[in-house]
């Protein structure tokens, strides 16, 4: 806990206001505050009127109760701006909240602030031509990752003590691992994505980026759970919060495997990586497994797989609207329209069929797979995406397809499979965060959730940046 509650975790908050240490309006205008002198441009909406009149009103007795909360541009606020972080849809307005807001409005928490995106939430670099660039409260010349990357800065640069994201190929856990907060990929359905549940792409899930994992935790208890407008949302599951540390991890099988066989890894973040695990290890009382791990290099599939959605969403306004698109977002258009054909689409089946099997190999083996989360620190906060790692060239090394890849090498797998995955800080190298990523059985995110907890309890992480708010 800080000295100005709202910089703590948002469990803690609840606690001080329960304990009338401080109040929901309080906290609220201690967020205000810190975005309106926000430098980071990781928010792009602010409901302060509905806020305050929430903040005023709220039972704090409730879950999260009075605590103020950012909501990632793609996820629905009823009256708030729907733009999928695109200037194709800069003046459209959300008609309804999505399941998880509203089940986070019934849980008390006051939704304050909309927090930027990468464009439909299509790459690692929150950066866009509605918005500009988002900045890493570790160093502005960084990017906090993509897509939930506003989400990411608001959290750790003190703005706000939790807020929504969302994880299609990484997109919590890479901008969790870039800014030092904890990150949950659930294993995919657990939280539903309605009311208009769309089929594709079935490797994405919405979550939060946190500053504990008791916040998390907390958040599953308040979010999970089937909901009829989502036929592949998962039953609820309870106890999330109040079963942490109940598991007994002695003796549970580990590999350990810091690129998965399929990402270059710089040095000083192996280093890290590998010292960390060991320590996990130890700590939980886990068993060391060596099991072979090389999992296929398919970024390029994986990207290719998403580009029908994206056509799908800009519907009849595409291509008069390709002007308006992000080079990448433009280029992604252009193959689908052009270069999807049953070949590719074959060779996309095949690279899932191919995750899914090494994945379940493995796991006959193992009950966690530990890696980085992501190859590198954070680069620049207006990318382009690194193709270096330790000043080695890797499209030179290794191709293009696998260096234009290698950012999301680490976390697309268990997209790709529907594993439950967890990012959890570890330290910094040269002051900026590294992560240790650990990948779980389907369904057991109570697991990770206690795992990663180990680490937090072991080597507590700083829950903001130095110097937060930025």
């Amino acid at each position: 806990m800080t000295g100005e509650p709202w910089l703590g975790d948002a469990c803690s908050l609840v606690d001080a206001f329960r304990a009338g240490a401080i109040s929901p309006t309080e906290a609220l205008e201690g967020s205000l505050a810190a975005i309106e002198t926000s430098s980071m441009n990781a928010v792009c909406f602010v409901d302060e009127e509905r806020a305050r009149d929430t903040a005023a009103k709220a039972d704090v007795n409730r879950p999260f109760g009075g605590v103020p909360m950012g909501v990632k541009e793609l996820d629905p606020v009823q009256g708030w701006p729907l733009t999928e972080a695109s200037l194709v849809f800069k003046d459209r307005t959300s008609d309804h909240d999505g399941t998880m807001t509203a089940r986070l409005r019934d849980a008390g928490a006051v939704l304050v602030a909309q927090t930027t995106a990468s464009e439909f939430g299509g790459i690692n670099c929150t950066y866009t031509r509605l918005h500009g660039a988002t900045s890493n409260p570790y160093d502005p010349e960084r990017t906090p990752g993509g897509s939930s990357g506003g989400s990411a800065s608001s959290v750790a640069g003190g703005l706000l003590p939790i807020a929504t994201g969302g994880d299609g190929g990484g997109s919590i856990r890479i901008p969790a691992g870039f800014t030092g907060l904890f990150g949950l990929k659930s294993t995919f359905g657990r939280i539903p994505k309605g009311p208009h549940t769309e089929i594709e792409p079935l490797t994405a899930v919405i979550g939060c980026l946190s500053r504990s994992v008791r916040d998390t935790a907390r958040w599953y208890d308040v979010c999970n759970g089937a909901d009829e407008y989502d036929p592949f949302s998962l039953p609820r599951v309870e106890g999330w919060e109040a079963g942490l540390g109940c598991q007994d991890l002695r003796g549970r099988r580990v590999a350990v495997s810091v690129d998965l066989g399929a990402a270059v890894v710089a040095s000083a973040v192996r280093d890290k990586v590998e010292e960390a695990a060991d320590l996990l290890i130890r700590d939980a009382g886990l068993e060391r497994v060596d099991v072979p791990l090389a999992l296929p290099r398919g970024g390029l599939e994986w990207a290719l797989a998403g580009t029908a959605s994206l056509l799908v969403g800009l519907g009849d306004l595409y291509p008069a609207c390709e002007s308006e698109l992000t080079p990448e977002i433009m280029l992604a258009a252009n193959v689908a329209t052009n270069h999807y054909d049953v070949e590719t689409a074959k060779n996309i089946e095949a690279f899932r069929r191919d995750v899914i099997v090494r994945m379940a190999r493995i796991f006959e083996q193992v009950d966690f797979v530990v890696c980085a989360t992501n190859p590198d620190v954070a680069f620049g906060a207006q990318g382009p995406m690194p193709t270096t790692i330790d000043g080695v060239d890797l499209i030179a090394e290794h191709g293009f397809e696998t260096a234009v890849g290698n950012n999301g090498a680490l976390t697309i797998p268990a997209n790709t499979t529907g594993h439950p995955a967890v990012a959890v800080p570890i330290g910094t190298v040269d002051g900026l965060p590294v992560s240790m990523q650990v990948i779980g059985r389907r369904h057991a995110e109570q697991l990770l959730l206690d795992l990663a907890r180990v680490v937090e309890f072991e080597r507590p992480w700083p829950l903001v940046a130095p110097g937060a708010p930025f």
